[in-house]
């Protein structure tokens, strides 16, 4: 039975990923910042699973102390961690950067990429004390080099998340630790529909590109699951939306009519 820690793991991305590594027979532990936001997600994963294989945590990956209290908990309660994903992340409004205010920028930076850099670090120091192990780091838009207008504060902590990811898989070589990156592509997650609450002129045009590229939770985490417990191999990146498939939906858009928001 495998372990898994799942930063941010009580929305989005996240939960499926716990729901799906549960519906898989592993035991899982997810952490969020807040109480409520944790009880919430726990209850509706034990409504499905059986609640001593699920652990939750109110963790800000910012605060390294909280970091290393879940490991400490995960490994509490069910011996070791066989698997850690580095999920928790944050985006902003879409608007050019020199109109984020400096606490968002900073927020965004130090979730996105401090708080990834102390769920790495904790994570490889255990991992590499019990011999065993495996990190995946989630990436999204920006890790492939795309460029989005209005999203050029996200992608760029996503471009750094590339670049960690790469670094890790040359240094971690010769261990007992697998390093790996996740990228799950265009998901529908509150996250990114949170984008177009105050912005419904151009909710329109998004959501054809939506329904042309995302797919939901439910369809994309159970996939991760899957790869993620088969691979074997450092350096492993397990990707949902690859450059073939999102060529075949532009060939097929005219005759395949997708609705993510029925």
């Amino acid at each position: 039975m495998k372990t898994v820690v799942i930063t941010g793991g009580t929305r989005g991305i996240g939960h499926g990923l716990a729901e799906s590594f549960l519906d898989l027979g592993c035991v899982v532990t997810i952490c969020g910042r807040s109480q409520t936001g944790v009880d919430q997600a726990i209850a509706s994963l034990a409504a499905e699973h059986r609640a001593s294989n699920i652990l939750g945590r109110v963790c800000d990956v910012t605060d390294p102390m909280q970091v290393q209290a879940l490991w400490d908990a995960a490994k509490k309660q069910f011996g070791h961690v066989d698997i850690w994903i580095n999920n928790a992340g944050i985006s902003h409004l879409q608007g050019a950067l020199w109109e984020q205010s400096p606490e968002q920028i900073a927020a965004v930076v130090s979730t996105n990429v401090i708080g990834l850099m102390y769920g790495t670090r904790t994570a490889i120091k255990g991992m590499l004390e019990q011999g065993f192990g495996g990190l995946y780091n989630m990436e999204g838009l920006g890790s492939d080099g795309r460029k989005v207008e209005g999203l050029t504060l996200y992608g760029a902590t996503k471009s750094a998340i590339r670049y960690l990811n790469d670094g890790l898989m040359r240094e971690t070589r010769g261990t007992p630790v697998l390093v790996g990156a996740l990228s799950p592509g265009m998901v529908v997650t509150d996250m990114i529909l949170e984008q177009y609450k105050d912005r419904p002129q151009d909710w329109e045009q998004a959501a054809r590109i939506f329904n042309l590229l995302a797919d939901r939770v439910e369809t994309v985490a159970p996939w991760l699951a899957q790869k993620v417990l088969a691979n074997n191999k450092n350096g492993a990146r397990i990707s949902w939306l690859t450059r073939r498939k999102t060529i075949g939906r532009f060939i097929t858009a005219p005759f395949r009519k997708r609705d993510l928001f029925d």
